[in-house]
């Protein structure tokens, strides 16, 4: 059998393929479990800056697997912590997350694009949160982080019609990065990816915490987390090479320190 989640080393990438075509790549407790070790790894890994989760050409993810989930009840899903017990891991990933989404991103495959740090989508890609079709609403985020990507009426136009999102909707309501021609796709979020890990780790962490700060503070209590990180940039060694390149004219050698 194959793996469900196929991981690559690109330089200073860590790439995180979910792998499980006959099922349009569905999610069920396999595939977000070999995902979170996927990110445990390369959270670990200090060679690694960046990582890109991504799927097959047609399909990033079609939503959580529905043969998985129709007999719950409420206290199984409540008793194993459904969702919250390893979904989560991509939203805790310190390290910058890139996904890169070809075809179908719908339910939990757009929640889980929706954890990484931004979305890198193919001129393919449809995005939705068609859970009212099944009686059930989103539980990943649908409700919560797209609202917050691409504002009230949007979210609940997905949310409430079932209907699909193209990448070209996707990034004019701010959902999307960038979109880019599907063969391409790739590579542009490995090249992207590898930009982030040419800089220096502890600074692009500190810019990820920053910015995720912004939805979850006051505008007064961000700036004031940014005001400090700002500072604190101060005493990383990375600061004072890249600063004293930029005088140089020379490129900076970060040491991730």
């Amino acid at each position: 059998m194959a793996d469900v989640v196929i991981t690559e080393v690109h330089g200073k990438v860590g790439l995180i393929r979910i792998n499980r075509p006959e099922a349009m790549n569905a999610l069920n407790n396999e595939v977000v479990d070999g995902i979170t070790a996927a990110v445990d790894r390369f959270e670990a890994d200090e060679n690694i800056g960046c990582m890109v989760l991504t799927g097959s050409e047609k399909a990033f993810a079609a939503g959580a697997d529905i043969g998985f989930m129709k007999e719950f009840d409420y206290m199984h899903a409540y008793k194993i912590d459904f969702i919250t017990r390893n979904w989560e891991r991509l939203r805790t990933a310190r390290k910058p997350v890139i996904a890169a989404v070809a075809g179908f991103a719908l339910g939990g495959g757009c929640e889980i694009a929706m954890m990484c740090d931004m979305i890198f989508a193919a001129d393919t890609a449809k995005f939705g949160q068609p859970e009212i079709k099944l009686g059930i609403i989103p539980g990943a985020g649908g409700t919560q982080r797209l609202p917050r990507a691409v504002g009230k009426a949007k979210a609940m136009d997905l949310c409430l019609t079932a209907r699909m999102m193209d990448a070209t909707e996707a990034e004019r309501a701010g959902l999307v990065a960038r979109v880019v021609p599907a063969d391409q796709l790739l590579e542009e979020a490995l090249k992207a990816a590898a930009t982030i890990a040419s800089y220096s780790l502890p600074v692009a962490m500190m810019v990820k915490e920053s910015v995720n700060r912004a939805f979850e503070s006051s505008l007064n209590e961000g700036l004031l987390f940014e005001r400090r990180v700002f500072h604190s940039t101060f005493a990383v060694q990375d600061s004072k090479e890249g600063m004293s390149a930029f005088v140089e004219k020379r490129k900076p050698a970060f040491k991730n320190r």
